[in-house]
């Protein structure tokens, strides 16, 4: 039995060994060939031709003719440019100060009245003295001011050439006035009017319009359902209605219009709106309200206006 035993060990040991051996040499195997393979690969020589070449130059001749040199050379300058600007010196915090107060006073002692030409007036005057008095120091001259010499410079600069900066800097800005001029563009000869214009055509006689007023009458056509485009259409309706009554039936002989985009007023409960036209027939026409709304009236009625906002007239057939 235990002869046995020995032999199967063997036998497992051997087989166990083979298997070993054929694993590795199938790893090496494997390794090599990827090795050779990549060698191979990172060897390889690409030869081109004649015409190959020949275009590869072409391409590279049509690539730099395309560059957009101009727009190169623009940014290019742009670029010092910006660069030049960084480099402006800036004033003093102390100087800076020192000159908004000097602006400050120079529009304290100007008039309150003083409009936007005379502020430009002064702070240029101003301006100008300040370069003045610098260019002296700067030239060694001795002056009774409150600018120091070793300030002389930065103050040329700023007040000269940086002009514009600085004062946008300090928050310096003066409105422009604005002029308006008018234009006489009416005929030679013909007087102002005063007289206010209703829209659309001209009334003719017969309607005998009355602006800002309201004359009472039955009503032959409700206004609230009766809307016309303007006063002429509203008399001419009138007309109309009075000319195709029949017998019996009350012809128009006023005609109330509502002229305002607003509105017009009236103590009854409804809201009166622009282009409402009442037809009215009355034996002896008269005036509801002319002109004006009268003080006590308005006394009595908070929501009535100062002026009579309808148009009305008493027609003639």
């Amino acid at each position: 039995m235990a002869r046995g035993d020995c032999s199967y060990k063997r036998t497992t040991l051997v087989v166990c060994s083979v298997n070993i051996v054929v694993a590795l040499y199938v790893l090496h195997s494997l390794y090599a060939s990827v090795y050779i393979y990549s060698f191979a690969d990172t060897h390889t020589i690409f030869k081109y031709n004649a015409n190959q070449i020949s275009k590869m130059d072409e391409s590279n001749r049509i690539r730099k003719a395309a560059e957009p040199t101009e727009l190169i050379q623009l940014i290019s300058q742009l670029k010092d440019k910006f660069a030049s600007e960084e480099r402006v010196e800036k004033l003093p915090h102390r100087l800076k100060q020192k000159l908004i107060y000097e602006i400050v006073d120079r529009f304290r002692s100007l008039d309150a009245a003083a409009n936007g030409t005379a502020q430009r007036d002064a702070i240029e005057s101003w301006r100008k003295q300040k370069l003045k008095e610098a260019k002296k120091l700067i030239r060694g001259k001795m002056l009774n001011t409150t600018m120091l010499p070793e300030e002389a410079g930065a103050v040329s600069r700023a007040l000269g050439s940086d002009w514009s900066e600085v004062s946008e800097e300090i928050g310096l800005w003066i409105p422009v006035a604005i002029i308006n001029k008018e234009h006489a563009d009416k005929p030679e000869g013909e007087q102002e009017s005063d007289e206010e214009v209703l829209p659309g055509r001209k009334l003719p006689p017969e309607c005998h319009a009355e602006l800002h007023s309201d004359y009472d009458g039955a009503a032959v056509r409700w206004g609230l359902t009766h809307h016309k485009d303007s006063a002429y259409e509203c008399c001419m309706s009138c007309l109309d209605q009075a000319r195709r009554a029949k017998p019996g039936d009350k012809k128009c002989n006023i005609w109330v219009y509502c002229p305002s985009e607003t509105g017009c007023y009236s103590p009854d409960i409804y809201e009166h709106k622009n282009g409402e036209c009442w037809l009215k027939y009355s034996e002896t026409p008269r005036l509801n309200f002319k002109d004006k709304y009268p003080e006590s009236y308005r006394d009595a009625h908070v929501n009535a206006p100062v002026v009579v906002p309808w148009v009305s007239g008493v027609v003639t057939m």
